[in-house]
């Protein structure tokens, strides 16, 4: 499916049955990242983890609660700063977890450190009613 079209409802072609928006995070590489950053209509909440750290499987749950509860209103992307070090690098990821919020193709909003699922939903809201962000 489409960027673009990932926040959408829809219809199976098969069977029929509708198809909810996505509602949990996406593993993105930099293919993915790019794309989103281009066709993505909707804010992007991004989350820079790696397994190894402590405070991000603190804050998974969180990050999967925000894209549950936003489905459709925001994407959620995660991206791990071990397997993607190209993106943490291009972002000067310093600390993890650190979050980002992009929107119409730019970074609105950063963010290093644990932090609760309604300051992260927080941040995609204020940046959904900002005009021109």
């Amino acid at each position: 499916m489409p960027i673009a079209r990932l926040p959408e409802t829809g219809t199976c072609g098969r069977c029929k049955q509708p198809l909810p928006a996505i509602a949990e995070p996406i593993e993105a590489d930099e293919a993915l990242f790019t794309e989103v950053m281009r066709d993505a209509r909707i804010p992007v909440l991004v989350d820079f983890w790696a397994a190894w750290c402590g405070p991000c499987r603190m804050a998974a749950p969180e990050v999967a609660t925000v894209a549950r509860e936003l489905a459709g209103q925001a994407l959620v992307l995660k991206v791990n700063t071990e397997e993607q070090q190209g993106l943490a690098q291009r972002f000067q990821i310093r600390g993890i977890p650190s979050f980002m919020v992009i929107k119409n193709g730019r970074v609105v909003f950063q963010q290093a450190g644990l932090v609760r699922a309604a300051e992260m939903k927080r941040w995609l809201q204020t940046s959904a009613t900002q005009p021109h962000a």
